[in-house]
């Protein structure tokens, strides 16, 4: 069954995506980070080359040619998609095939119209039996 982590309190959703999805980089796994549409997709493409002063986040978009061999993908259709380790929800909605994935990472601001989308999912998840870990960023440095 699909694992899910809702992480809230976030001030800048961007960054923690970009933090997260560097760190399942590093452990080797393959991320799909889940857009809404072609403006958030181009923001967080440019974010993860330039987020971290003394590097990037190898990524691509999914239609690349590069896909198959990048850790880090950016879609706005999860179903196109090389593989099935973590998806990150960027989009206000529950991915469709979200449970095809090893792993669902859900990212919650701190505005209201975002944490009550959030609630929704969460809601959606809990009551199909899915077990849901939560982590509040107000109470860590990210």
């Amino acid at each position: 069954m699909t694992r899910i982590d809702f992480y809230f309190e976030a001030d800048d959703k961007l960054q923690v995506a970009c933090r997260l999805s560097s760190k399942a980089a590093q452990q080797k796994l393959r991320v799909l980070i889940y857009v809404a549409n072609e403006a958030q997709a181009q923001k967080i493409d440019k974010m993860l080359w330039t987020w971290k002063p003394t590097g990037f986040v190898p990524h691509c978009m999914t239609r690349s040619p590069l896909a198959a061999e990048t850790r880090v993908l950016i879609t706005r259709d999860p179903e196109d998609t090389p593989h099935d380790e973590v998806l990150l929800n960027l989009h206000s909605v529950w991915p469709p095939a979200f449970s095809r994935f090893h792993r669902l990472v859900e990212i919650v601001g701190r505005d209201e119209e975002d944490r009550e989308a959030a609630r929704e999912r969460f809601r959606f998840y809990r009551d199909r039996g899915y077990q849901i870990a939560r982590h509040d960023l107000s109470k860590t440095d990210g």
